[in-house]
């Protein structure tokens, strides 16, 4: 057997350059018990804490592969959830520290999570998908509870509704244009509002106002009471005699009328509609420029604006000679009700916004723009009119500088390895490689290609209009901008005697510059600056798209449009050899360090491994689902490395031709990637505005292990026992959960302690040897061997995996609960949840059996007893410590939890004065 090649394994280090990313919301969160100051953004598959006043990252909480859809930060700021694309929802605790692991993953939805929202107590969390599916999550118990299916499009928005009724309501909204109201008891729809006749894209609610944002410039407003007992037992009567019920006499808690349109000056469709926690200010905007802020008024302010305008009409009336004076109606309207604030007009098209209302009736606004940006505005918010000439709205912080404003076109490692260069659509930007933060920022056009010049003071540029820019890396600022060539200037080269450059363009010629130092101009300072001398030009008959030189020094590479590389003597340009084979064209080409081996990626997918000796082609390799952007050898090595617009990276052997890794690449497309000069670290760039560092560890790999964890990768993604988690006996039953790899697995773990811990009682009398799965887990009985394995499962593929057993397994765990009762009463509840599920999924079977029914018997009486014991437990420690407390109190003078409970009275004293308001209006 020959020995096996064994490689050094690269891994990705960070990701930066991503600010916030426009898929998915912003939140203001509370770090260290300081409001406004801090804020959750998206940043691709990553979720990104900004502290705004230092301007940096204050937490980063990742996972791999999938993009971020939505966030959701808990009413106590405690908490994070964050939605994915492939419809995972994973929690988060900003509090811990461990705050980068998710203390809860939820495997809900199909395709991706669209919308997030928490109740007011932040027990609840209900998640709306792009499957038409909404689902309510039990945080607590980190299960899933109720799956409301009705809509027949995406769900865009969705809210618990705890202001009027007693009931477990929640409203969400849809693509089909439709408002629904859902009960969570018996988990079906009793109201839908059809008066909407595009998509309802968000829902606001204020007080007993509820805001509907759809697809036009107005917002539909609708008045949410509560009907009496009375009213709904008159329509339940109406209903069993089977007369015709209008739509407001419906079997509902709750009635619903419009009352009104706000309109917007915004155009397009209502994106986003945001209040903040007090419920006195309402920001929404649409698909432009424009955020449109609306005042809440309180009840005396109401009085107030009401007999204003009454007055006015009045005198109105009384000055025109009408008799409409008498006509005039006393009740109140909407804009009465809602007072318009002053607009704020962003720099850019914006993506998310909140709010959050400060001391002094400050009003901030946070928003993320589609320039890969965040904003944070300030304006006052009061009932006072204030004058055209003297706005509130005041740019506070503007988080611009750690990003670029478009895509990255082009990426380049300094000659030392410490500095990275970007080129973007707008500027160029020079970053420290360990630290991953920005040094600084030339304004610039459309970048397309970039260099760094030997000894890494200047930096060259090759630009969309043709022009060639150098770049004074310490001044940061253009030295020279060169008229280079007619049309875009696609790629640069270095000369390997680090004299001059290469640069090849859309005009079909490929140009030769040397380097010189030139007078700066100056007239005090004798400085020199760096210069580019035009030595030859070289003709083609087709758009040049990438030039490379041999280290030799004796070779000129050039990929054209034609899908041929031709190579030609650097020194007289005669032409030597054309590598024809790509069936499109070449838009790469690498030379390797012995000038032996040529590679080539082209826009058919295929990079190709060519000898430049006699032009031979050793190998083609079909390397990506999509073209191949760019590709470079390691230095002193023939490994190379490949990225192209479906995302990913890989790394090849030049040699063996084989696949060596594929590493964590872009979602989306990757544009360009630089190898260090040293070979120790990777960058790319990507459609999805991120830049990403991977580094060379001393961690060996072997090929044969790598393609057996792919492969076992892409059979763990594919479910073995199928998408559908429909059960026999009950084909109505929706579960609040999906079903994933991980819940097959906890399945077949149940099924293997079953059978190992009958083969151990058989064996009991011997005194067999413990299973090795026993002696992992550290238990000696079947007992705790179960109990463990149950523990084991995670709480959101345990209703699933059980669902997965075969009904003898079924029946299996059932004998042996009233044993884990006994013994294991720590684990109570668990035990009750695992007993109640199979009871509720296998009822019929298991009442049909007549053995089964003195064990039903016994479970009940001891499960009864159990719970009671824990509750008396629970509540003598309650007790107990209420007891210590106040013993505490008294003795040391000090009120404990003052701050929870000054809260507390607070909020009580608001409900109070909001109920007396409310009976004032009545009266009145």
């Amino acid at each position: 057997m020959g020995l096996t090649k064994q490689y050094l394994a690269y891994r990705a280090i960070d990701s930066f350059n991503i600010i916030s990313s426009g898929r998915a919301n912003v939140n203001f969160a509370i770090v260290d018990k300081t409001e406004g100051r801090y804020v959750v953004a998206p940043a691709a598959e990553n979720v990104i804490v900004w502290d705004l006043r230092m301007g940096d990252r204050k937490l980063t909480l990742r996972r791999e592969k999938f993009e971020v859809t939505c966030l959701r930060v808990s009413p106590d700021h405690l908490h994070i959830a964050v939605g994915y694309a492939d419809g995972m929802v994973q929690i988060f605790d900003l509090s811990s520290e461990r705050y980068y692991e998710a203390i809860c993953s939820l495997a809900l939805h199909k395709n991706a999570v669209s919308i997030l929202r928490y109740d007011l107590q932040g027990m609840r969390l209900i998640s709306g998908g792009l499957d038409t599916e909404l689902l309510v999550v039990d945080v607590v118990e980190q299960a899933g509870r109720a799956r409301l299916s009705g809509h027949n499009a995406a769900i865009t928005d969705a809210h618990f509704l705890q202001r009027l009724v007693d009931e477990n309501i929640v409203v969400s909204c849809s693509k089909d244009t439709q408002i629904k109201f859902w009960n969570l008891e018996t988990q079906f729809c009793f109201k839908t509002i059809v008066d909407n006749r595009t998509e309802v894209w968000a829902l606001a609610f204020i007080g007993d106002l509820m805001v509907a944002g759809a697809g036009e410039s107005g917002m539909n407003v609708y008045r949410l009471r509560k009907q009496e007992g009375a009213a709904i037992t008159e329509t339940l009567e109406s209903a069993v005699e089977g007369l015709s019920i209008d739509d407001e006499d419906t079997i509902s808690p709750i009635s619903v009328s419009n009352c009104g349109t706000i309109q917007r000056a915004g155009k397009g469709r209502t994106v986003n509609l945001v209040t903040d926690p007090s419920e006195r200010v309402l920001s929404c905007h649409g698909t432009n420029d424009l955020i449109e802020n609306f005042y809440i008024c309180t009840a005396e302010e109401v009085k107030k604006r009401l007999s204003k305008r009454l007055k006015k009409e009045k005198k109105t009336a009384e000055e025109t000679g009408s008799n409409d004076a008498a006509k005039l109606s006393t009740e109140q309207s909407l804009s009465d009700e809602i007072k318009r604030l002053e607009s704020i007009r962003a720099k850019q098209k914006i993506k998310s916004i909140d709010v959050v209302l400060g001391q002094n009736q400050e009003l901030r606004v946070l928003v993320s723009l589609a320039n890969n940006s965040l904003d944070l505005y300030s304006l006052e918010a009061s009932i006072k009119t204030r004058k055209a000439a003297d706005p509130s709205v005041k740019l506070l912080r503007s988080l611009t500088r750690l990003g670029h404003q478009s895509e990255v076109r082009s990426v380049c490692f300094s000659n030392d390895s410490l500095a990275v260069g970007s080129g973007a659509a707008e500027s160029f930007k020079f970053w420290d490689r360990d630290a991953m933060q920005c040094l600084r920022t030339v304004p610039t056009d459309y970048i397309l290609c970039s260099k760094f010049v030997p000894g890494d003071h200047y930096v060259l540029l090759g630009m969309k209009s043709g022009k060639l820019l150098i770049v004074d890396v310490a001044a940061a600022d253009v030295v020279e901008e060169i008229p280079a060539h007619e049309s875009e200037l696609w790629s640069i080269a270095l000369l390997p005697d680090q004299k001059g450059c290469v640069t090849g363009s859309g005009d079909t010629t490929v140009k030769i510059w040397t380097f010189e130092l030139i007078d700066s101009g100056d007239d005090g300072a004798q400085t020199k600056v760096l210069s580019l001398l035009h030595k030859n030009t070289l003709k083609l008959e087709e758009t040049v798209l990438c030039v490379g030189v041999s280290p030799d020094m004796k070779y000129l590479a050039v990929g054209l449009l034609d899908a041929t590389v031709k190579v030609f003597f650097l020194d007289t340009f005669k032409f030597y050899l054309s590598l024809y084979g790509h069936k499109l064209s070449v838009l790469c080409l690498d030379i390797s360090y012995d000038s032996n081996l040529i590679v080539t990626g082209s826009a058919d997918r295929n990079v190709k491994v060519w000898g430049l000796n006699f032009g031979d082609c050793h190998r083609s390799i079909f390397a990506h689902d999509d073209s191949v952007m760019s590709v470079q050898f390691i230095p002193r090595t023939h490994m190379f490395f490949t990225c192209g617009k479906d995302g990913k990276v890989k790394q090849w052997d030049g040699d063996s031709f084989e696949k060596i890794i594929t590493l964590p690449g872009h979602i989306g497309e990757a544009y360009c990637l630089s190898v260090s000069p040293n070979g120790r670290y990777l960058v790319t760039c990507g459609s999805d505005r991120t830049l990403r560092m991977y580094e060379r560890t001393d961690e060996t790999i072997v090929l044969k292990d790598v393609q057996e964890e792919e492969r076992e990768q892409m059979e763990n993604e594919q479910l073995a026992t199928g998408e559908d988690n429909a059960v026999a006996l009950l084909p109505g039953l929706k579960m609040p959960s999906r079903k994933t790899v991980g819940s097959e697995q906890s399945a077949e773990s149940i099924l293997e302690c079953l059978e190992i811990s009958k083969q151990f009682e058989l064996e009991s009398e011997e005194k067999p040897e413990l299973h090795p799965l026993m002696q992992a887990l550290q238990v000696k009985n079947p007992v705790d061997f179960l109990v463990s394995t149950l523990m084991r499962i995670r709480a959101s593929d345990l209703e699933e995996a059980l669902l997965l057993l075969p009904f003898s397994s079924v029946c299996e765990v059932l004998e042996r609960l009233p044993t884990l009762l006994t013994q294991r009463p720590d684990q109570l509840e668990l035990l009750c949840r695992v007993t109640i599920f199979l009871f509720k999924v296998h009822m019929k079977p298991i009442s049909a059996a007549k053995t089964m029914k003195p064990l039903l018997v016994k479970l009940l009486s001891m499960l009864k007893r159990d719970v009671g014991q824990l509750k008396d437990i629970l509540g003598w420690n309650l007790h107990g410590l209420a007891l210590l407390q106040t013993e505490v109190e008294q003795r040391e003078g000090v009120q404990l939890f003052r701050e929870a409970t000054q809260a507390r009275k607070k909020r009580d004293k608001k409900r109070r004065e909001a109920s007396k308001r409310r009976l004032q209006i009545q009266m009145v």
